[in-house]
């Protein structure tokens, strides 16, 4: 067994789980820890047991999930909050994006398509859907910005979208695919015009009367 421990907390992962085959296995296991984000990124497992911010992640988080829940329920497709894996087999990518997009288009075409677990439902999303997202917290600031960007560019993602709300910034990324990795995409008056939405974006952060912040993913 090879045991992992982040931020004073710890994760076994067994012995046979050795590359990215083995890896999805364990994650159809009962053996899976259901905390925790466990990703298989390079080669390598990748553990993050650290505790989830309220302000610098999670309320952020859950702004992206209910603006872009609306949007897709209008469009179709399928957008995927925080929790969810997405599998590239091509790549060897195992990864637990804080949000991805899929479009009706990607399922008919067979980009991307559900894979089952061994007891109920469906765990992962296999293939290359059109968006993913990745908010960035003080554990995941080389993953979010070095070492993703070239997994998800070589599993045939069109955008990647990156947030920093940590302290004081409010930064919204927005990157798009060219021919030998992500190019960002300018801003145009504080706004970020999305290829896959059709849409342009604009991250806003205020303040509650308790001094905590507040954000809004306006949309054009």
């Amino acid at each position: 067994m090879n045991t992992f421990v982040v931020d004073r907390d710890s994760i076994t992962i067994p012995a046979w789980v050795s590359d990215h085959d083995s890896f999805r296995r364990w994650v159809h296991s009962e053996e899976f820890p259901p905390e925790g984000r466990i990703c298989f990124l390079q080669g390598e497992t990748w553990v993050d047991m650290s505790k989830e911010q309220a302000f610098s992640h999670n309320q952020v988080k859950n702004e992206y999930s209910y603006v872009l829940t609306g949007i897709t329920k209008r469009r179709g497709g399928t957008f995927c909050p925080d929790g969810m894996f997405l599998s590239n087999v091509d790549v060897g990518l195992s990864a637990r994006p804080d949000g991805m997009y899929a479009t009706e288009e990607a399922f008919a075409e067979g980009r991307v398509r559900w894979i089952e677990g061994e007891d109920e439902g469906f765990l992962e999303l296999e293939g290359s859907p059109d968006m993913v997202m990745e908010i960035i917290s003080t554990s995941s600031v080389k993953k979010d910005k070095i070492t993703l960007p070239p997994l998800y560019w070589q599993a045939g993602i069109f955008e990647y979208w990156l947030v920093d709300v940590r302290g004081e910034r409010t930064e919204f990324d927005m990157f798009r695919r060219g021919p030998r990795g992500f190019v960002p995409v300018r801003k145009q008056g504080g706004w970020l015009k999305s290829n896959v939405f059709e849409l342009s974006f604009r991250l806003e952060k205020k303040f509650d009367k308790r001094g905590n912040p507040m954000f809004s993913l306006l949309v054009r």
